[in-house]
């Protein structure tokens, strides 16, 4: 697959990684990491699951307005995407692997045709597709 970017960003990580700080060269992002509490961690800080949560849902809305917009059925305003990521250890190697839950709110819609819209923005999606087959993946929908 021969991608041409039309846009790049790239970001520092520094310190311990999970115990250091992040800012990317644009200076949008300029934030310091903390292992969650639940790792074991202080969890006064960002992680990066969090972050990673933040840009898929992020990007799985906008797949979705752009593929409900193009099959003539564009979502309501109100239409919202939660992604969960978690992170755990990965018993075939031992070391860590993520899940990733993706929550599709679609008011108005009946369930198939939200299931089948948020289907589509999966397959769109560029999270979903530079994970699939690395991250399990459960996408539900809300109506």
């Amino acid at each position: 697959m021969a991608i041409e970017p039309v846009y790049t960003i790239s970001s520092t990580a520094s310190g311990g990684g999970r115990d250091g700080k992040v800012v990317s060269a644009s200076g949008q992002i300029d934030l310091d990491l903390r292992m969650p509490k639940e790792m074991g961690g202080s969890g006064e800080g960002t992680n990066p699951e969090e972050l990673f949560s933040a840009g898929y849902a992020a990007c799985f809305l906008g797949a979705l307005r752009a593929t409900s917009k193009q099959a003539g059925n564009p979502v309501p305003d109100e239409s919202t995407v939660k992604v969960t990521v978690g992170i755990g250890k990965d018993p075939s190697d031992g070391g860590f692997g993520l899940t990733v839950g993706i929550e599709v709110y679609i008011p108005g819609v009946d369930e198939a045709k939200a299931r089948e819209l948020a289907e589509k923005a999966h397959e769109f999606c560029p999270y979903s597709k530079a994970t699939r087959g690395n991250i399990d993946h459960k996408v539900t929908v809300v109506v």
